[in-house]
Protein backbone atom coordinates (compact mmCIF):
# COMPACT_ATOMS: atom_id res chain seq x y z
CA UNK A 1 0.00 0.00 0.00
CA UNK A 2 1.08 3.20 -0.91
CA UNK A 3 2.09 5.52 2.14
CA UNK A 4 -0.08 8.84 1.49
CA UNK A 5 2.86 11.19 2.85
CA UNK A 6 4.92 9.50 -0.10
CA UNK A 7 2.85 10.63 -2.72
CA UNK A 8 2.60 14.32 -1.33
CA UNK A 9 3.78 17.44 -3.67
CA UNK A 10 6.47 18.48 -2.20
CA UNK A 11 6.55 22.75 -1.31
CA UNK A 12 8.87 22.92 1.28
CA UNK A 13 12.34 23.15 0.16
CA UNK A 14 15.11 21.20 1.72
CA UNK A 15 17.69 23.82 2.14
CA UNK A 16 18.69 25.88 -0.67
CA UNK A 17 16.55 27.52 -3.39
CA UNK A 18 12.59 26.27 -4.13
CA UNK A 19 12.22 23.77 -5.78
CA UNK A 20 9.71 25.36 -9.15
CA UNK A 21 10.68 26.57 -12.50
CA UNK A 22 6.99 27.60 -13.76
CA UNK A 23 4.62 29.44 -12.06
CA UNK A 24 1.04 30.88 -13.34
CA UNK A 25 -1.58 32.20 -11.07
CA UNK A 26 -5.09 32.40 -12.08
CA UNK A 27 -7.96 34.25 -10.67
CA UNK A 28 -10.10 37.59 -10.58
CA UNK A 29 -8.48 41.48 -9.90
CA UNK A 30 -7.10 40.44 -6.58
CA UNK A 31 -4.61 38.30 -8.08
CA UNK A 32 -4.30 40.58 -11.77
CA UNK A 33 -3.03 43.35 -8.93
CA UNK A 34 -5.88 46.04 -8.92
CA UNK A 35 -4.87 48.44 -6.48
CA UNK A 36 -1.20 48.50 -7.11
CA UNK A 37 -0.01 50.80 -10.35
CA UNK A 38 3.01 48.89 -12.11
CA UNK A 39 5.40 52.31 -12.30
CA UNK A 40 6.96 50.75 -15.31
CA UNK A 41 4.08 50.40 -17.10
CA UNK A 42 1.33 53.05 -16.84
CA UNK A 43 -1.81 51.59 -16.74
CA UNK A 44 -0.59 47.96 -15.77
CA UNK A 45 -0.99 46.67 -11.99
CA UNK A 46 1.62 44.95 -10.22
CA UNK A 47 0.07 43.22 -7.42
CA UNK A 48 1.04 40.73 -4.93
CA UNK A 49 1.50 37.51 -7.73
CA UNK A 50 4.06 39.23 -9.44
CA UNK A 51 6.09 40.41 -6.26
CA UNK A 52 5.89 36.13 -5.46
CA UNK A 53 7.54 35.75 -9.14
CA UNK A 54 10.39 38.26 -9.03
CA UNK A 55 11.06 36.37 -5.79
CA UNK A 56 11.07 33.51 -6.67
CA UNK A 57 12.50 33.95 -10.11
CA UNK A 58 16.10 34.98 -8.25
CA UNK A 59 16.56 32.03 -6.74
CA UNK A 60 16.21 29.62 -9.65
CA UNK A 61 17.55 29.31 -13.80
CA UNK A 62 15.00 29.82 -16.38
CA UNK A 63 12.14 30.52 -14.47
CA UNK A 64 9.35 31.41 -15.79
CA UNK A 65 5.56 33.32 -15.07
CA UNK A 66 2.47 33.86 -16.44
CA UNK A 67 -0.68 35.86 -14.70
CA UNK A 68 -3.97 34.85 -16.41
CA UNK A 69 -6.50 36.84 -13.74
CA UNK A 70 -9.16 39.11 -14.80
CA UNK A 71 -10.66 41.95 -12.57
CA UNK A 72 -14.36 40.75 -12.23
CA UNK A 73 -14.59 37.36 -12.80
CA UNK A 74 -16.73 35.13 -11.30
CA UNK A 75 -15.97 31.47 -10.17
CA UNK A 76 -17.24 30.11 -12.66
CA UNK A 77 -16.17 32.24 -15.46
CA UNK A 78 -12.73 31.67 -13.92
CA UNK A 79 -13.01 27.57 -14.96
CA UNK A 80 -14.53 28.19 -18.15
CA UNK A 81 -11.28 30.38 -19.33
CA UNK A 82 -8.49 29.82 -16.93
CA UNK A 83 -8.25 26.53 -16.00
CA UNK A 84 -7.34 24.53 -19.09
CA UNK A 85 -4.97 27.77 -20.43
CA UNK A 86 -3.66 27.00 -16.98
CA UNK A 87 -2.78 23.61 -17.46
CA UNK A 88 -1.78 23.88 -20.77
CA UNK A 89 1.60 26.47 -19.62
CA UNK A 90 2.51 23.15 -17.52
CA UNK A 91 3.26 24.81 -14.40
CA UNK A 92 5.07 23.21 -11.25
CA UNK A 93 3.37 26.22 -9.10
CA UNK A 94 -0.07 27.51 -9.64
CA UNK A 95 -2.03 29.96 -7.34
CA UNK A 96 -5.97 30.62 -7.33
CA UNK A 97 -7.84 32.88 -5.30
CA UNK A 98 -11.76 32.52 -6.67
CA UNK A 99 -15.10 32.80 -5.80
CA UNK A 100 -14.41 36.50 -3.50
CA UNK A 101 -16.61 38.28 -6.00
CA UNK A 102 -19.77 35.59 -5.79
CA UNK A 103 -19.49 35.50 -1.91
CA UNK A 104 -19.88 39.05 -1.77
CA UNK A 105 -22.92 38.80 -4.39
CA UNK A 106 -26.36 38.88 -2.36
CA UNK A 107 -28.59 35.67 -2.15
CA UNK A 108 -25.02 33.90 -3.08
CA UNK A 109 -24.56 30.47 -1.00
CA UNK A 110 -20.58 29.85 0.06
CA UNK A 111 -20.94 26.52 0.03
CA UNK A 112 -22.44 26.16 -3.61
CA UNK A 113 -19.14 28.30 -4.84
CA UNK A 114 -16.96 26.06 -2.86
CA UNK A 115 -18.31 23.07 -5.23
CA UNK A 116 -17.09 24.75 -7.98
CA UNK A 117 -13.52 25.75 -6.00
CA UNK A 118 -13.53 22.21 -5.52
CA UNK A 119 -14.03 21.51 -9.12
CA UNK A 120 -10.81 23.91 -9.93
CA UNK A 121 -9.01 22.38 -7.54
CA UNK A 122 -8.92 19.11 -8.76
CA UNK A 123 -8.47 19.41 -11.59
CA UNK A 124 -5.47 22.09 -11.29
CA UNK A 125 -3.99 19.23 -8.61
CA UNK A 126 -4.41 16.39 -11.29
CA UNK A 127 -1.14 17.73 -12.87
CA UNK A 128 0.68 17.28 -9.78
CA UNK A 129 1.59 20.51 -9.72
CA UNK A 130 1.84 22.50 -6.14
CA UNK A 131 -1.30 24.35 -5.61
CA UNK A 132 -1.20 27.63 -3.44
CA UNK A 133 -4.69 28.58 -2.60
CA UNK A 134 -6.21 31.49 -0.56
CA UNK A 135 -9.05 32.11 2.04
CA UNK A 136 -10.43 35.24 2.27
CA UNK A 137 -9.80 37.97 4.27
CA UNK A 138 -11.20 38.89 7.56
CA UNK A 139 -13.82 41.77 6.67
CA UNK A 140 -15.00 42.48 10.22
CA UNK A 141 -12.59 45.64 10.02
CA UNK A 142 -14.10 47.37 6.94
CA UNK A 143 -18.18 48.70 6.70
CA UNK A 144 -17.96 48.21 3.40
CA UNK A 145 -17.53 44.50 3.30
CA UNK A 146 -18.70 43.56 7.20
CA UNK A 147 -21.96 42.55 5.84
CA UNK A 148 -20.10 39.43 4.24
CA UNK A 149 -18.35 38.39 6.97
CA UNK A 150 -20.38 35.12 7.92
CA UNK A 151 -20.51 34.19 4.62
CA UNK A 152 -16.36 35.03 3.54
CA UNK A 153 -15.82 32.69 7.24
CA UNK A 154 -18.12 29.96 6.21
CA UNK A 155 -16.63 29.99 2.31
CA UNK A 156 -12.90 29.90 4.05
CA UNK A 157 -14.09 26.73 5.73
CA UNK A 158 -14.86 25.26 2.69
CA UNK A 159 -11.33 26.62 1.01
CA UNK A 160 -9.56 25.20 4.58
CA UNK A 161 -11.55 21.22 3.82
CA UNK A 162 -10.41 21.49 -0.24
CA UNK A 163 -6.70 22.13 0.86
CA UNK A 164 -6.36 18.86 2.66
CA UNK A 165 -8.15 16.97 0.29
CA UNK A 166 -6.38 17.82 -2.48
CA UNK A 167 -3.19 18.87 -0.41
CA UNK A 168 -2.67 22.43 -1.28
CA UNK A 169 -0.65 25.19 0.38
CA UNK A 170 -2.94 27.34 2.27
CA UNK A 171 -2.47 31.26 2.06
CA UNK A 172 -4.39 32.14 4.61
CA UNK A 173 -5.67 36.20 4.13
CA UNK A 174 -7.82 35.90 7.01
CA UNK A 175 -5.46 35.26 9.25
CA UNK A 176 -3.02 38.09 8.26
CA UNK A 177 -4.22 40.88 10.50
CA UNK A 178 -1.57 43.45 9.44
CA UNK A 179 -3.91 43.71 6.58
CA UNK A 180 -6.78 44.54 8.39
CA UNK A 181 -6.41 48.21 8.97
CA UNK A 182 -7.88 50.82 5.63
CA UNK A 183 -4.22 52.28 5.09
CA UNK A 184 -3.68 48.83 3.32
CA UNK A 185 -5.92 49.48 0.85
CA UNK A 186 -6.67 51.74 -2.39
CA UNK A 187 -9.20 54.68 -3.20
CA UNK A 188 -11.98 52.51 -3.74
CA UNK A 189 -12.11 50.64 -0.77
CA UNK A 190 -12.14 46.75 -1.91
CA UNK A 191 -8.26 46.29 -3.28
CA UNK A 192 -5.16 46.43 -1.60
CA UNK A 193 -3.00 49.14 -2.47
CA UNK A 194 0.88 48.71 -3.01
CA UNK A 195 1.19 48.19 0.99
CA UNK A 196 -1.32 45.49 1.04
CA UNK A 197 -0.14 43.52 -2.04
CA UNK A 198 3.28 43.94 -0.68
CA UNK A 199 2.47 42.43 2.60
CA UNK A 200 0.31 39.60 0.95
CA UNK A 201 3.05 38.68 -1.04
CA UNK A 202 5.07 38.10 2.52
CA UNK A 203 2.75 35.68 3.27
CA UNK A 204 2.68 33.93 0.40
CA UNK A 205 6.18 33.47 0.49
CA UNK A 206 6.10 32.45 4.08
CA UNK A 207 3.28 29.86 3.05
CA UNK A 208 5.40 28.41 0.62
CA UNK A 209 8.25 28.17 2.60
CA UNK A 210 10.35 30.06 0.26
CA UNK A 211 13.52 32.63 2.03
CA UNK A 212 13.30 36.14 1.13
CA UNK A 213 14.42 39.17 2.02
CA UNK A 214 11.18 41.20 2.02
CA UNK A 215 10.32 43.71 4.64
CA UNK A 216 6.95 44.58 6.15
CA UNK A 217 6.02 48.38 5.12
CA UNK A 218 4.85 50.53 7.25
CA UNK A 219 1.52 52.77 6.21
CA UNK A 220 1.72 56.56 6.71
CA UNK A 221 -0.08 57.47 10.50
CA UNK A 222 -4.22 58.06 9.47
CA UNK A 223 -5.29 61.62 8.80
CA UNK A 224 -7.27 63.47 11.03
CA UNK A 225 -10.52 63.90 9.90
CA UNK A 226 -13.33 65.93 11.09
CA UNK A 227 -16.94 64.24 10.60
CA UNK A 228 -17.91 66.62 7.90
CA UNK A 229 -15.01 66.05 5.74
CA UNK A 230 -15.18 62.15 6.97
CA UNK A 231 -18.79 62.10 4.98
CA UNK A 232 -17.89 64.04 2.45
CA UNK A 233 -15.03 61.73 1.74
CA UNK A 234 -17.46 58.88 1.92
CA UNK A 235 -20.30 60.42 -0.75
CA UNK A 236 -16.77 61.14 -2.91
CA UNK A 237 -16.15 56.97 -3.24
CA UNK A 238 -19.94 56.27 -3.92
CA UNK A 239 -19.87 58.56 -6.37
CA UNK A 240 -16.89 57.23 -8.04
CA UNK A 241 -16.78 53.32 -6.78
CA UNK A 242 -20.12 51.98 -5.53
CA UNK A 243 -22.34 53.63 -7.86
CA UNK A 244 -20.68 52.18 -11.05
CA UNK A 245 -20.54 48.59 -9.35
CA UNK A 246 -23.86 49.02 -9.08
CA UNK A 247 -24.91 50.04 -12.43
CA UNK A 248 -22.65 47.51 -13.81
CA UNK A 249 -24.61 44.19 -11.70
CA UNK A 250 -27.94 46.15 -13.18
CA UNK A 251 -26.69 45.82 -16.39
CA UNK A 252 -25.06 42.75 -16.05
CA UNK A 253 -21.78 43.90 -17.10
CA UNK A 254 -18.10 42.89 -15.57
CA UNK A 255 -15.23 45.65 -15.04
CA UNK A 256 -13.24 42.79 -16.89
CA UNK A 257 -15.35 42.11 -20.13
CA UNK A 258 -13.02 44.08 -22.45
CA UNK A 259 -10.05 43.28 -20.09
CA UNK A 260 -7.76 40.00 -21.42
CA UNK A 261 -4.71 38.42 -19.13
CA UNK A 262 -2.00 40.53 -18.81
CA UNK A 263 0.69 37.71 -18.88
CA UNK A 264 -1.09 34.93 -21.36
CA UNK A 265 2.18 33.31 -21.32
CA UNK A 266 4.84 31.84 -19.27
CA UNK A 267 8.05 34.33 -19.47
CA UNK A 268 10.83 35.30 -17.76
CA UNK A 269 10.57 38.08 -14.91
CA UNK A 270 11.95 41.74 -15.44
CA UNK A 271 12.50 42.60 -11.98
CA UNK A 272 11.48 46.36 -11.20
CA UNK A 273 14.26 48.87 -9.52
CA UNK A 274 12.54 48.83 -6.24
CA UNK A 275 10.79 45.52 -4.67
Amino acid sequence: MTDPESSRTPYVPIGGAHPWRRFVAIGDSFTEGIGDPDPASPGAHRGWADRVAEVLSQQVADFAYANLAVRGKLIAQILATQIEPAVALRPDLISICAGGNDVIRPGSDPDLIADQLDDAVSRLSSTGAAVLIFTGIDTGFTPVLRPFRGKVAIYNENVRAIADRYDCVVADQWALKSVQDSRFFADDRLHFNPLGHHEVARMALRALNVSNVLQPMQPDPAPVRTWREARAEDLGWAREHLVPWVLRRIHHQSSGDLITAKRPDASPMQLPDTQ
